[in-house]
């Protein structure tokens, strides 16, 4: 078998992300997997894993890549540290448009980059076999009850990139005190289930849409909420779920009876544009509108919650929402507003764990496929460009290479 140079790349998007595809031990067991492939890193001033833990595993640490003929990151990387007729595996954002990477798809195809990406990694009945949701759920949730915190005056805890790991984490979360509020959670996915992992820890019960709905509790409780739960068919009849992926327009939300009980959302559904939103502008400025917290995992700037209007940062966390003037203002400003959090990076938290375990899934389900044999078609699928084209299944981005 032919020996392959497997490089990790350093991060060079703004702001900086500490995440890596493997750890020092996951490189050690790349090498003693896969004898005919040798990784090199590239050094990294920033990254979660310090070069001297890879140096004393005796991995190469360089600061040339060009010998390398895999290439792989995590974020977009800059047009300008692309090197010419490699491979390379990083989230390049652009699958489904977007605006701000369509330059970046450009240069790809003009060097002759071959691109596989993440995200389009998935098995044959189109399940996506690495990603870091439970992390982007699990601090979400965690940022959520930091949140409330804040606005309410009831406790004090670190910040999630404060602790060391997700042990850490949850140990911070036994300095909660809440009120007997109530949670509304959506979403039963990685980002789901990591979401509901912060809340259990947090000792927040889970109950029944009927019992949120009807009850009065007197400790704090959480629902986890599916599309069933609030989408009706415009024409009647049952909750179908295929048709509602295939065709969400054809359903109603019923959203709003949540929002007259709910004190807070933590929002980590996958939503389609073409699919109601959860709330209008207008049933905001409502006074049976009762949630005051919104930790938006998803963060769909514009999307299926108007007070998303902007990303949120590690650095600037929240913001409150003036439901009144649709503006944002300052945080923690007045009752009156739904205080945001809306962090679109957020693994980048907890990134040691987080690298852990999508090194974990790169390893054991995309590595055999990427250096050995590709039988099931997981690499082929994901591959967006190869020998300065578009790949048949990605043929629907022309007109965005275009600028059409």
């Amino acid at each position: 078998m032919p020996s392959l140079i497997l490089g990790l790349i350093r991060e060079g998007k703004i702001p900086p992300d500490k995440r890596v595809p493997f750890t020092p031990f996951q490189v050690e067991e790349i090498h003693q997997r896969f004898p005919h492939v040798r990784v090199v890193v590239e050094e990294s001033p920033i990254r979660a894993f310090q070069d001297r833990e890879y140096r004393a595993l005796d991995i190469e640490v360089t600061s040339d890549m060009r010998s390398c003929d895999i290439l792989m990151g995590i974020k977009e990387v800059p047009i300008d540290r692309l090197i010419p007729d490699k491979t390379y595996l990083f989230f390049s954002h652009t699958i489904k448009k977007q605006p701000h990477n369509r330059k970046l798809l450009q240069e790809i195809l003009k060097r002759n980059i071959r691109l596989i990406d993440y995200e389009a990694l998935k098995d044959k009945l189109g399940n996506r076999l690495v990603a870091f949701g439970r992390f982007a759920g699990l601090v979400g949730a965690y940022n959520g009850l930091w949140t409330y915190g804040k606005r309410f005056g009831l406790f004090s805890m670190k910040r999630a990139f404060e602790c060391f790991d997700v042990n850490d984490l949850k140990l911070e979360l036994r300095k909660i005190s809440l009120p007997p509020i109530k949670i509304i959670l959506t979403g039963g996915g990685r980002v789901g289930h990591g979401a509901m992992e912060t809340l259990d820890s947090a000792g927040i019960r889970k109950v029944s849409v009927e019992e949120f709905l009807n009850r009065t509790f007197n400790e704090p409780v959480y629902v986890q909420l599916s599309s069933a739960d609030y989408h009706v068919r415009k024409e009647g009849g049952h909750f179908n779920r295929e048709e509602f992926h295939k065709h969400p327009e054809r359903y109603d939300s019923t959203f709003l009876r949540f929002t007259q009980v709910a004190d807070m959302l933590i929002a980590g559904a996958y939503w389609n544009p073409a699919a109601p939103v959860l709330f209008t502008r207008q049933d905001m400025r409502s006074a049976d509108f009762k949630i005051k917290v919104i930790a938006d995992i998803t963060c769909d700037i514009e999307g299926s919650i108007p007070s998303t209007k902007r990303a949120s940062s590690i650095d600037d966390p929240i913001y409150d929402y003036d439901a009144e003037t649709d503006t944002v203002k300052p945080p923690l400003s007045s009752e009156k507003f739904v205080t945001v959090m809306a962090i679109d990076n957020l693994p980048c938290e907890l990134p040691r764990n987080a690298s852990e375990e999508f090194g974990r899934d790169l390893l054991d389900k995309i590595l055999p496929a990427l250096l050995v044999e590709d039988s099931e078609g997981i690499v082929e699928r994901a591959t967006i460009t190869c020998n300065g084209k578009l790949t048949p299944q990605f043929s629907y981005l022309q007109d965005y290479v275009e600028g059409k």
